[in-house]
Order: C-alpha cells, then sequence, then structure tokens
C-alpha cells in the first residue's frame, strides 16, 4: 500500500481556449485540498497553474510551488507567491523536474502545451524503466489528451513500448474523480524505494 500524501498537477500556464480547463483546475486543487493531501506543482499563479493552485488555496490546502528562477516573473508573481506555504526556486527546469518528483507520491497531466507533455512522458519513461509505481493520471477535460492516449496505443500496436505493464496511466474524465481514483490507486501499489536519480544522471 502506497500512503498518498501529495500530488503534483503538470498543466499550462495559460489557460487555453476552453472555458472547462481553468474550472478543472479549480476543482482539482479544491479536490486535493479537501482530501487533506498537498498540492506539488509548478509554481506559476497563470493559466490552469494559477487556477489548480487557486482552488487548493481558497480550501485551506496545503501547496508546494516549484520554480526555476528564470520563470519567477514570468509564469508568476511574488506577491501571488508568498501565500504558499512553501516556495522552492531551482536554478533550472532539471532540477524543478527532480523536486517535484521527489515531492510527490502521485502525478495528474491537466491540458496544456510543450512543457506539460514533456513532464508527464519523462514521469511514464521512469515507470517504464521500473523507477517508480507512483499513480500517474491523464485528466482528460474535453477529451483534450485523446490523441496523446491513442499515440500510445499505436505505439504499443508498433512494438516500442515493450513494458506496457509498467506504464498503465489512469485515463479521467471528470475532475472531481481524479483525488478519488488515485487514493484508490495508491491503496493497491507498492512503491519500491528505488529512486529515479539514476535515470536522471544518464540524461
Amino acid at each position: 500500500m502506497k500512503t498518498i500524501r501529495s500530488i503534483c498537477v503538470y498543466c499550462g500556464s495559460s489557460p487555453g481556449i476552453n472555458g472547462l480547463y481553468l474550472k478543472a483546475g479549480h476543482v482539482l486543487g479544491r479536490s486535493i485540498a479537501e482530501a487533506g493531501l498537498r498540492l506539488v506543482y509548478g509554481g506559476g499563479t497563470k493559466g490552469i497553474m494559477g487556477a489548480v493552485a487557486d482552488g487548493a488555496y481558497r480550501a485551506g490546502g496545503k501547496i508546494t510551488g516549484i520554480i526555476p528562477r528564470f520563470l519567477v516573473n514570468k509564469e508568476a508573481t511574488e506577491s501571488a507567491l508568498d501565500r504558499f506555504d512553501e516556495i522552492l526556486v531551482t536554478e533550472n527546469m532539471h532540477e524543478r523536474k527532480h523536486a517535484m518528483f521527489e515531492k510527490s507520491d502521485a502525478f495528474v497531466a491537466l491540458p496544456g502545451g510543450i512543457g506539460t507533455l514533456e513532464e508527464i512522458v519523462e514521469i511514464m519513461t521512469w515507470a517504464q524503466l521500473g523507477n517508480h509505481r507512483k499513480p500517474i493520471v491523464f485528466g482528460n477535460v474535453a477529451g483534450f489528451w485523446n490523441p496523446m492516449l491513442a499515440l500510445i496505443d499505436h505505439m504499443k500496436d508498433q512494438g516500442f513500448v515493450h513494458t506496457s505493464h509498467l506504464v498503465k496511466p489512469l485515463v479521467i474524465d471528470k475532475p472531481e474523480a481524479i483525488v478519488a481514483a488515485i487514493l484508490a490507486e495508491g491503496a493497491a501499489v507498492d512503491t519500491p524505494t528505488t529512486g529515479v536519480q539514476s535515470v536522471i544522471d544518464k540524461m
């Protein structure tokens, strides 16, 4: 059994064109806080990132924002970041991703851009290599991740995913159902003690 104490959310620093994306961010952030869990996220206070953090903050949740120094004034404002109980400023994206992994017991990808895609794919890669068994969720708001999920299936069909049994992301359409799904998954998973440092060192 894996005790879930924190959930990392990857998502866009922009709002996107569908209002459902921002709403999903608020709902997920609130759900994390109401479950007594800590939100770990990229530290932005704009777009969907900001919505997730605001949802958790308004519900009295604990928030860890992890942001590279060069993005502090681009994706956030220092006054907004002061609301959260833990802010980590890293020197680069590499350190940020490592810190987010280490501080999180599960991962959720809400709609976002190339950065969001890169982050969740890296987490799936580490799972494929057998370096963690933390729950992974695609928050498939309005079918946003359907093309990505189809691509993963295509990769499997073409013989390029040889350890698919280690990569089983949950696909949840409704943001209000994500936390419950993660807690259920955590109850069924025994996470090994080996971390991702060996993988990171080879990057």
